[in-house]
């Protein structure tokens, strides 16, 4: 089994920052893609970022300039610095991987961590 937590969430006023961790650990082989995701309320979930094992980044257009995921493959944590916060960022961010286990390839999920931006 692989497990996901996350934290760094909170309430941060508009304009502040805040950065997400989120580490894996258990049965990892290999982990490839890392990505955080985000559910406002009444809206479905929506990928934020991505990142390959090799470092490549994917952003949604909304966090563009803002937001910046990183990785540490050492440490197998993945990171989201989230700067300039508008009150549409605020949602429950979770972390997801692609962990490679002797079944092959799974996606695991965190449980999330509330991110609240007031304005």
């Amino acid at each position: 089994q692989v497990q996901l937590v996350e934290s760094g969430g909170g309430l941060v006023r508009a304009g502040g920052s805040l950065r997400l961790s989120c580490v894996a650990s258990g049965s990892i082989g290999i982990i490839n893609d890392m990505g955080w995701y985000r559910q406002a309320p009444g809206k479905q979930r929506e990928l934020v970022a991505v990142i390959t094992s090799g470092g490549s980044t994917n952003y949604a257009d909304s966090v563009k300039g803002r937001f910046t995921i990183s990785r540490d493959n050492a440490k197998n944590t993945v990171y989201l610095q989230m700067n300039s916060l508008k009150s549409e960022d605020t949602a429950v961010y979770s972390c997801a991987a692609v962990v490679v286990t002797t079944n092959g390839e799974t996606n695991y999920w965190g449980q999330g961590t509330q991110v609240t931006v007031s304005s």
